[in-house]
């Protein structure tokens, strides 16, 4: 009974690891990224994800369960002392994998060649508590991972990015896949801000921020995961400017973010919902996870809170002040810096847009100053220059006139050519040295003089 309990739970485990690829619709990019995440998640190979992929495709679900092995008696077993150096290998570097300790083995003539095989050496020092996930939990840094709350609302939150269903939202009505992003209030489990984008890039993450902040003030700190839309320049800049701790999941420990995936696993229950309403628009869509957040979400009891309490509750009811800050700063906070090389023109390219910085900066680089959410004005700086405001360049029917040329730029006036006169003075060094360097010398014979 306990090996059917066991092979059950082992199915259940692999088809948890694997879920992800079996979306329809992934193409193979989309299908390596997710790939490389689960390796890194969970410390398995990628031959072996997919392998787990195949026989799940080929024999559905069951097909997951560990093969029963034949055991011919003590063929297989691994002798005790054999599998204590093994282990002893294992722990001088925890980091050896199972190939390298039966190659150490018998380069030592422990064991014979092929005596020992990968698959039972694995099984035997898993089974002791030497497998390469175990050694991992021991010998990474800092704490034992446990559960963790913190005491007041706007102490810390979390965010995670959630890939979700296809829509047809593309120009020719192509079906796109669209992406959720949540913000996550540690302390009371509410949703601060949750939005479905069409794109996978920072600036979505931005976004939704931005909107969390103008809402309820900001966090104390934010905790996220190491993917690039919240690990880049922008968001420690942001936050710095904000006075909001940054903090990091450390990698292979998706289990400090358990609390906004576990978040991520209830909107699976309004996707099947949606997935009948036959949305036509992000809009509408987004409209639809609005309504569900408030009604199936927000305001229903939560069994990780006190008393049962609904989210909304617990937030609205909790009595630390929520520290608000002035639109000019947060618009300043979210401001993006990117340099720009001025034509002969005078003009930068930014945006798909062509703006006018003036002719005394042309062939410097500039910086442009903007915010991603409005992009109608852009501010250059460049080295001392008092910053300014770039007009987007018009084009006219006539040509505009020339602007005067900076009295820096002026032409000197000059009596003669430096450069012919320098010249000239090289030419006669140069000719000296030709006539110095040749010698006649005239020895006289009798009869003939030779030169």
């Amino acid at each position: 009974m306990k090996d059917k309990e066991r092979s059950e739970a082992v199915a259940a485990n692999r088809m948890q690891l694997i879920a992800p690829l079996l979306t329809e619709g992934l193409d193979a990019a989309k299908v390596l990224q997710l790939r490389k995440q689960i390796v890194q998640a969970s410390g398995l190979s990628d031959r072996t994800i997919r392998r787990y992929v195949s026989r799940y495709r080929n024999g559905g679900y069951n097909n997951l369960k560990p093969q029963s092995k034949e055991h011919h008696g003590d063929q297989d077993a691994i002798p005790q002392a054999v599998l204590e150096q093994a282990i002893l290998l294992r722990r001088e570097v925890p980091g050896r994998s199972v190939a390298q300790i039966i190659q150490v083995l018998e380069w030592e003539g422990i064991v014979s060649p092929g005596e020992i095989k990968r698959s039972t050496l694995q099984e035997k020092m898993a089974q002791k508590g030497y497998s390469t996930r175990h050694m991992r939990i021991y010998a990474s840094s800092g704490t034992a991972t446990r559960r963790f709350q913190r005491r007041q609302r706007n102490d810390m939150w979390h965010s995670d990015i959630k890939y979700g269903p296809y829509l047809p939202i593309g120009p020719d009505g192509k079906k796109k896949q669209i992406y959720l992003v949540a913000f996550l209030d540690d302390a009371t489990r509410y949703l601060l801000h949750g939005e479905f984008y069409a794109s996978l890039n920072a600036s979505i993450v931005e976004d939704a921020f931005r909107k969390a902040i103008l809402k309820y003030g900001l966090p104390d700190s934010v905790y996220f995961d190491n993917g690039k839309q919240f690990r880049n320049k922008w968001m420690t800049r942001a936050c710095s400017k904000l006075g909001v701790q940054l903090i990091y999941a450390r990698p292979y420990c998706p289990e400090g973010t358990g609390k906004v995936e576990r978040f991520n696993r209830v909107v699976d229950s309004f996707l099947a919902e949606a997935y009948l309403e036959k949305c036509r628009s992000l809009d509408e869509f987004n409209q639809l996870f609005a309504i569900w957040v408030e009604e199936c979400y927000a305001n229903k009891g939560h069994s990780a809170l006190e008393q049962n309490q609904s989210p909304a509750t617990i937030y609205r009811n909790d009595p630390k002040p929520a520290k608000f800050v002035a639109p000019e700063v947060l618009a300043n906070a979210f401001l993006h810096c990117e340099s720009r090389k001025v034509d002969k023109a005078g003009c930068i390219s930014f945006d798909g847009k062509k703006y006018e910085v003036g002719l005394v900066f042309t062939g410097y680089q500039v910086d442009v100053i903007f915010d991603p959410v409005d992009k109608s004005f852009v501010t250059i700086e460049h080295d001392n220059h008092p910053p300014f405001t770039a007009k987007e360049l018009v084009i006219g029917e006539f040509t505009g006139k020339k602007p005067k040329r900076p009295d820096y730029m002026t032409a000197v006036p000059a009596s003669e050519s430096r450069l012919l006169t320098a010249a000239a003075i090289k030419n006669k060094e140069r000719n000296e040295t030709i006539h110095s360097a040749i010698c006649y010398r005239t020895r006289e014979k009798e009869g003939s003089a030779d030169v």
